[in-house]
């Protein structure tokens, strides 16, 4: 049976995406990327004219990959990149997990090209909508995080009004529901005004400086940002890298225990961080978290389109701890998320 014909920008965007979801270097996703753009704005027929000519790689953000795709595809082709990729990262990376993976309806934590993100909001919510999700909460970063671009209370408000215009186009079929990535400040106050945080659905709370702060201080700081009324997910609680391009980082040192039974007693999820190069909370910590009986959230912390689909390591990790699936918050549906999240 023949393949069926797949569109030169379905071939690109799908290149990209298992590119991404296989954390491979951003430039090589880039040009997928622009290519897809290009291709957009280009009418069909001028591009199946260059493609007969040879003079597709004459159009901005074409070079000899891209030009290649798009002619095969422009032919009725399976572009040979785009089958060579898939071979090399299949879809499924991980055993395990697959039952926590289909009650997932959405995702807690991603990023857009707001802050450190790599694809523009409807790209990410394209790619949601294509993997089956329900929902997905953007969370780009606060202010303070000035590495990854974070947003002032000035462009929240504006991505606000974005996320508003882009949920009255999707009707009931899908909820882009506003979120953040806030900061734990040293003090364990949180990096965005009261007034901003209040307009938004669901809030996940990190540390991402100081981590290696000494441990009193540093459990002091995320008990305080666990008890604060507006906080309703621990991210990636230890902060740890294991590996990946950013190189690798040792986990911060607290009391664990003290912060998990805050997080219980005040009804906050714990991140069960998907990114393989995090795989935080370490093991010991995750089996921690599910006896002092926490809340969970699988989540992506998606900083590209195809990274959504990292989920699937959050949920064999979820399986192999023996975490209930009740006390999964992402496998709730939307309102009962949003007025959990409301509740604090």
């Amino acid at each position: 049976m023949a393949e069926p014909v797949i569109e030169p920008v379905d071939a690109l965007r799908r290149i990209a995406f298992v590119l991404e979801r296989a954390r491979a270097g951003t430039y090589r996703v880039k040009a997928f990327r622009q290519a897809v753009s290009t291709v957009v704005a280009t009418p069909r027929e001028e591009l199946r004219q260059r493609a007969e000519a040879g003079t597709l790689a004459e159009l901005p953000g074409i070079g000899k990959s891209t030009e290649a795709v798009i002619r095969q595809a422009l032919a009725g082709e399976r572009p040979e990149y785009l089958a060579t990729v898939e071979a090399k990262y299949p879809d499924k990376m991980v055993d395990g997990g697959e039952e926590l993976r289909a009650a997932l309806r959405g995702d807690c934590h991603s990023h857009s090209d707001w802050s450190d993100g790599g694809s523009p909001i409807p790209e990410m919510v394209a790619t949601a909508m294509e993997l089956g999700h329900e929902y997905l909460v953007l969370t780009d970063h606060s202010p303070r995080l000035r590495v990854a671009n974070g947003l002032s209370a000035a462009r929240l408000a504006e991505q606000l009004q974005l996320v508003d215009r882009i949920n009255a186009h999707l009707a009931d079929s899908f909820t882009l529901l506003k979120g953040i990535e806030v900061d734990i400040l040293d003090d364990g106050g949180l990096d965005q005004t009261e007034e901003m945080l209040d307009q938004l659905d669901l809030r996940v709370a990190s540390v991402h400086s100081k981590l290696a702060m000494a441990s009193a201080p540093m459990t002091r700081r995320m008990i305080a940002a666990v008890q604060n009324p507006r906080t309703n997910v621990l991210g990636h609680c230890t902060g740890r890298l294991t590996g990946g391009s950013r190189g690798t980082r040792g986990q911060s040192c607290f009391d664990a225990k003290a912060v998990f039974e805050a997080c219980a007693d005040s009804d906050v999820a714990v991140e069960i961080n998907s990114r393989p190069e995090r795989c935080d909370p370490p093991d010991d910590l995750i089996v921690l978290a599910r006896d002092a009986g926490c809340l969970f959230s699988i989540d992506s912390d998606a900083h590209a389109p195809g990274q959504l689909d990292l989920l699937q390591f959050g949920c064999a990790r979820a399986q192999e701890f023996d975490i209930p699936i009740e006390r999964i918050v992402n496998t709730w549906e939307r309102d009962r998320l949003v007025e959990w999240a409301a509740r604090r």
